[in-house]
């Protein structure tokens, strides 16, 4: 064998053990890439789990800390018509302003998006998200509510109160800033009656364009109390 085919074996040799040790180091390095997301991803989970354990207990203490003042200030009123009576005009106002739990009878309204629907079963003139709920849906639902005489209102748990802000982001929804996506769940505590035939015609112009809504009138409905804080940043008492 010549030096010249032997130089070209040679050669080629070399070529197939540096490609076998490029895809060696290559493998080497996505395999510990993947572990080391696989490790990242699992201490993101375990530090989510701890601070939600913190957050529940958190809100157990508080939720006995709520009931044990609450007993305290029945306890101190006893027996007091003027203390009694300012203790009523505080719930009535709490009640009013939705930072209690309240339970009666009204509607529940369901909102959902059209999954059924695609650009390619559509008309070439319609547009797709017409058929997906909005910002400005919600937010008429809850004006016609509101002049129907409801009298507390909540979305997907989501207590309605004066300063509540409906509002798109991205694709969801946000509500006292909270993200809440389709389908949508509002109660209303109210005359069902009379809640129920004034969302008549809304209801049926949304179902018209495409999005599923549907109303039922309830018995028994529980909204729970806004649990944010009420800040006035512009109006001041002025008495």
């Amino acid at each position: 064998m010549n030096k010249k085919v032997l130089s070209l074996i040679t050669g080629m040799i070399c070529f197939v053990l540096v490609l076998a040790i490029v895809i060696q180091i290559k493998t080497i390095k996505s395999t510990n890439s993947i572990g080391i997301q696989t490790i990242s991803n699992d201490n993101l989970r375990d530090d989510l789990l701890k601070w939600k354990e913190k957050y529940d207990n958190a809100n157990v203490e508080l939720d006995k800390a709520q009931k044990k003042l609450e007993t305290t200030r029945q306890v101190a009123i006893q027996n007091k018509p003027e203390l009694m009576k300012r203790e009523l005009e505080l719930k009535k106002n709490n009640m009013a302003l939705g930072l209690t739990n309240v339970i009666g009878e009204g509607v529940i309204i369901t909102l959902k998006d059209n999954q059924g629907i695609t650009n390619e079963s559509i008309g070439i003139t319609d547009d797709i998200r017409s058929y997906l709920v909005h910002d400005a849906n919600l937010r008429e639902i809850v004006r016609k509510l509101k002049i129907s005489g409801a009298e507390a209102i909540s979305i997907n748990n989501e207590r309605v109160v004066s300063g509540t802000s409906i509002v798109c982001s991205g694709n969801v929804i946000r509500i006292n800033d909270r993200k809440v996506g389709s389908p949508f769940e509002i109660k209303a505590i109210g005359s069902p009656e009379l809640l129920y035939g004034n969302l008549t015609e809304t209801i049926t112009k949304l179902n018209n364009s495409g999005i599923i809504v549907e109303i039922q009138k309830k018995d028994n409905i529980e909204i729970n109390k806004y649990d944010g804080t009420i800040n006035f940043n512009y109006a001041t008492n002025n008495e």
